[in-house]
């Protein structure tokens, strides 16, 4: 039977997961691709290191050799150097890539579409933006003679983890990151996970594949859960709704005929009959909108070594069958070298505010025709009697409003004029409502 090499760069969780599986179940895996898979070598960063399932006499520190002579080279070194170095010489060297590397992909991605096009080869990279979900190859296969207008979803596991435990157990932000620490949901470091960072990368790579336009990370609008509050949590609950970290990539058609995307993470607030919030626990949901198709569906286990090395074989079996069949791997959706990305304050959305406010009479139309003023109408009113150990306190009111749909800047307007209102003793939170 003929015989592939696969060189695999990175020998981490999800490296060794990967190891393990190209020794362990070579027959299955030649059955499938039509010839064998033979792991030649692990690029690491420390030989002496004992790593379980990745034989010693594979580990090396030699990029170039493990590189050089492989038909496929599987990066999971993660970061942008040597990983975006590595990957270019492999593909020039004619070799197939496969990555779970969603920094890279973010900021990279035309580059290296383009680097494996004139090569002649594939990059696959289902890994990269959920997990075991399958994503990519509906995007960019099975949707391809779609329309796709919208995609929505919970791409970060560790945030949540947090953000269902804050709603089940009532914990407070502090409190739920410390368990998904202790769980392994969480690093040491969170700041990747609960400022949105990692859920941005990946939605750059869902916002090119989706439109077929390049989106860089840093044309992500991003916003982490660190400022979600337990109150918001509560308040959010009394109104029928679930606060998620989203990762949102929308086709807006403009009124001059010209079309443009929007790419934006941040905590929403979602209805609690919509599929995303029913997603708990460290699990990720992609929902897809098109417009043939309807409304799609995507839900599983979004990281932890088993699961994305599921997705990475997946792409494994995939390019090394399409070598054996003289063919190039799966044929992705070209990219266009440029496109217009909407800033947000350009993004229609609503919101929902929650004010705390003097109680007095006229204080309600007083804030109305702040709204108003700013071309907000106002959907939803609901004022609760804040109770104050001080008798001597002037009495307060916490004050809860929805708004229709408009431009995120005339919203953004809007909490500002009332921050500075006299009748306003403070605006406690303002989060988007999406999904509707």
């Amino acid at each position: 039977m003929e015989k592939l090499t696969v060189a695999l760069l990175g020998g981490g969780v999800v490296g060794a997961e990967v190891a393990r599986t190209l020794l362990t179940r070579s027959d299955a895996l030649a059955a499938r691709v039509g010839a064998r898979l033979e792991l030649t070598g692990v690029l690491v960063r420390d030989t002496t290191k004992e790593r379980d399932g990745i034989p010693r006499e594979l580990v090396t520190t030699d990029a170039e050799a493990v590189v050089a002579g492989a038909d496929i080279v599987v990066e999971l070194m993660g970061g942008i150097e040597p990983a975006r170095t590595h990957i270019l010489d492999a593909l020039a060297s004619g070799a197939s890539v496969v990555t779970a590397n969603k920094a890279l992909l973010a900021q990279h991605f035309p580059e290296l579409i383009t680097a494996a096009e004139d090569a002649g080869v594939r990059i696959e990279y289902e890994a990269a933006v959920a997990g075991a979900i399958p994503i990519v190859r509906p995007l960019s296969v099975s949707l391809a003679g779609d329309r796709i207008e919208r995609v929505m979803g919970i791409v970060n596991g560790t945030t949540n983890y947090i953000l269902d435990q804050m709603s089940k157990e009532g914990w407070d932000f502090d409190a739920a990151l410390a368990t998904a620490q202790e769980l392994g949901y969480a690093e040491a470091d969170p700041t990747a996970d609960v400022e949105g960072l990692d859920a941005a990368a990946k939605a750059a790579i869902i916002a090119s594949l989706a439109f077929q336009v390049p989106v860089a990370m840093d044309d992500v609008h991003v916003e982490g859960i660190s400022s979600v509050s337990a109150d918001m949590i509560e308040t959010a609950a009394a109104q029928g709704f679930t606060i998620k970290l989203l990762a949102i990539c929308e086709r807006i058609d403009n009124a001059d005929g010209t079309e443009s995307v929007s790419a934006r993470v941040y905590p929403a607030l979602i209805r609690d009959d919509h599929p995303l919030a029913s997603v708990s626990g460290a699990f990720n949901a992609v929902f897809v909108e098109a417009e043939n198709a309807g409304s799609l569906m995507f839900y599983g286990q979004g990281a932890g070594g088993a699961p994305t090395s599921s997705a990475v074989m997946g792409d494994l079996v995939s390019v090394a069958r399409r070598r054996v069949l003289g063919g190039r791997g799966q044929i992705a959706q070209q990219v266009r070298e440029s496109g217009d990305i909407l800033p947000v304050a350009r993004i229609t959305t609503r919101y929902q505010m929650t004010l705390e406010v003097h109680d007095r009479p006229g204080v309600l139309l007083r804030v109305a025709e702040i709204v108003a003023a700013e071309g907000v109408s106002i959907e939803l009113v609901q004022q609760t009697r804040l109770e104050s150990e001080d008798e001597d306190a002037s009495p307060r009111a916490k004050l809860v409003i929805a708004t229709h749909s408009a431009v995120e800047s005339a919203l953004a307007a809007t909490v500002d004029s009332l921050a500075a209102s006299d009748v306003v003793e403070s605006v406690k939170s303002v989060l988007r409502i999406e999904g509707a």
